[in-house]
């Protein structure tokens, strides 16, 4: 995902010399573009250890014997238990500290904990790993925006985070086809071996190759020349240098940054709404991919993986392109061109995801999983961009960690949803297809109603940001 104010946005800021911009000079653009390729390759880490981890479903599944609705667990919830406790305070720690040091542990955290993860030695130290590698992820979003937002020039904005979402791509896209791979070159490997005086078997190489990266993104961060932060001159801080120190600690609760929300609930609200419910759907489907198509149509991980990788590259960079084309269209005719964008692509999302299970082949199903890839890419931006241009800038990085919270929260929630419904209302694990078929169904069409509904409250928020020259 990534945050940007429309094209009309950033076309205002300009004329006005950059919010608060004040005589304070920019970096240089060869230092933002440095930083913006470790956010990006940091990113593609991110996204394809998601992604093979996901691959990795029916093994694991078959591995530990386990049912459906658990197998659901370790894919999402497990991700998000450290989240809870730790994403709003890493927030905090982007707007107090340098960004490059909080993103750089972070992606050093996630690497090394997923590799740990193929050491395990039974389910629950499986689940411990992936607990601990959501935590490594909860800064990496709400510091790249806020970092890349004062490292360019307004009018450079757009084109950034529409960079930025190269590292979702091909994390994303490369994580289908490398994963896959991966699973077939380490299946002719022995079942299993010693390592360490620990029993590693075939398969959990996997995570210990995918998670080494992390460490090399760590040492890029670390030649990063952090901006300065631009906030208006007539900003105060959040929390005075004087205040006590139980005020200085709820300012890592993130309550302030709720307060921002709930008073502009009406803007906020339906957002936050709509995110969560589409999350649960658009979140969970690529977690069950392999288990769909293996189980409904009798492909394994390498052939799912040779076609879908370039079907989904192909729609990702399609869906980009068309997004951005279109906000930027509709930009031109309504100040609400961000919402009323998200809308329209969100109704085109809820087609395909309905019809994703219903197909025939396994052909048709995954060319439906890559148009909802692609609506989904496309709507991203825009629905991010809403969030950036009515969050307070000295809370920018609270506020956004809490609307990524929901994307986050109900999008790891989405695989367990998505194994609940198999093991308890469907009841038979070979026809999963008819619980990806119910979520779909009852989540997304919600989510679009939602969307919808924020466009009037999104469309007066911006004209009263306006009329105060922000």
């Amino acid at each position: 995902m990534a945050i940007a104010p429309n094209a009309g946005d950033m076309q205002a800021a300009a004329a006005k010399g950059g919010a608060g911009s004040s005589d304070q000079p920019w970096p240089s653009e060869k230092a933002g573009f440095y930083a913006l390729f470790c956010v990006i390759f940091a990113t593609f880490l991110t996204f394809f250890d998601q992604t093979v981890f996901a691959m990795l479903a029916q093994r694991i599944k078959v591995h530990y014997e386990i049912s459906d609705a658990m197998l659901g667990f370790l894919l999402g919830p497990a991700n998000i238990l450290a989240f809870l406790f730790f994403g709003v305070p890493l927030a905090r720690l982007v707007d107090t500290y340098a960004r490059k040091w909080v993103l750089g542990i972070s992606i050093a955290v996630l690497g090394t904990v997923t590799a740990l993860g193929g050491l395990a030695q039974n389910f629950t130290q499986l689940i411990i790993s992936r607990t601990f590698v959501g935590a490594g992820t909860a800064a990496n979003g709400p510091g790249s925006y806020s970092m890349l937002t004062d490292a360019f020039r307004p009018l450079r904005i757009p084109l950034v985070f529409a960079l930025l979402q190269l590292g979702f791509i091909g994390g994303t896209s490369l994580g289908v086809w490398g994963g896959g791979r991966l699973i077939a070159w380490t299946a002719t490997w022995p079942e299993k071996s010693d390592f360490m005086g620990l029993t590693v078997y075939n398969w959990q190489w996997v995570l210990v190759m995918v998670g080494l990266p992390g460490l090399l993104a760590f040492v890029f961060y670390m030649f990063v020349k952090e901006p300065p932060r631009r906030n208006p001159p007539d900003a105060k801080k959040l929390v005075p240098d004087d205040a006590p120190l139980w005020r200085k600690a709820v300012a890592f609760t993130g309550f302030d940054a709720l307060r921002a929300i709930n008073l502009r609930g009406a803007v906020y609200y339906p957002l936050f709404a709509a995110l969560a419910m589409s999350a649960i759907e658009s979140q969970g489907l690529p977690q069950w991919r392999v288990p769909f198509i293996s189980r409904t149509y009798g492909w394994d991980e390498m052939g799912i993986g040779d076609l879908l990788s370039p079907m989904l590259l192909v729609a990702n960079l399609t869906g980009l392109a068309i997004g951005g084309y279109f906000v930027s269209w509709l930009a031109k005719r309504h100040k609400d061109a961000n919402i009323r964008a998200t809308a329209y692509i969100f109704a085109c999302a809820t087609a395909c995801a309905i019809l994703t299970p219903l197909m025939p082949t396994a052909e048709l199903a995954l060319t439906f999983m890559a148009l909802a890839s692609m609506f989904g890419l496309a709507g991203a931006p825009a629905q991010n961009a809403a969030i950036q241009r009515v969050a307070p800038n000295e809370m920018r990085g609270q506020v956004t960690a809490f609307y990524l919270f929901m994307f986050t929260v109900f999008g790891a929630l989405g695989s367990y949803v998505i194994g609940a419904v198999s093991t308890y209302i469907v009841g038979d694990p070979e026809k999963v297809w008819q619980a990806l078929l119910i979520v779909a169904a009852v989540f997304m069409p919600i989510a679009t109603f939602f969307m919808f509904r924020a466009i009037k409250p999104y469309r007066e928020e911006v004209e009263r940001l306006e009329a105060l020259g922000r």
